[in-house]
């Protein structure tokens, strides 16, 4: 259905950080860099995230976060501990989630700029 969504970001080379650690652990990379942005997606795949440097970006309001597609629940936990130790905060910690689904196994951060993420393996 979508075909890529972009993110503004207030430090561009923090969240490079940030968002090559953690999607690294879910098998995602990042595909190209430019002056103002960043492009991720699946190795040999177009972009699915872009990050574009904005002074004043902010986070989408309640009710939305940005949910990334694990392999596992291994990577799953990777993806948390990766987020955590480059600069996001923990927004729901790794593990079953069955008001969701039998199979939903998932964890939850909000990036450096306060974006809210998943990493969720069904």
């Amino acid at each position: 259905m979508l075909g890529h969504v972009s993110l503004g970001v207030t430090n561009l080379a923090r969240a490079m950080a940030f968002y090559d650690a953690g999607l690294a652990a879910l098998g995602y990379v990042r595909l190209w860099t430019g002056v103002n942005g960043l492009g991720y997606g699946e190795p040999g795949g177009g972009e699915k995230l872009n990050l574009f440097a904005s002074p004043n970006a902010s986070p989408a309001g309640e009710g939305f976060h940005l949910a990334f597609t694990a392999p596992d629940p291994a990577a799953v936990d990777m993806f948390h501990a990766v987020a955590l130790s480059h600069g996001g905060a923990d927004a729901g910690p790794p593990g079953p989630r069955p008001h969701y689904g039998a199979s939903y196994y998932a964890a939850f951060v909000r990036d450096p700029d306060g974006h809210k993420l998943e990493a969720v393996y069904q």
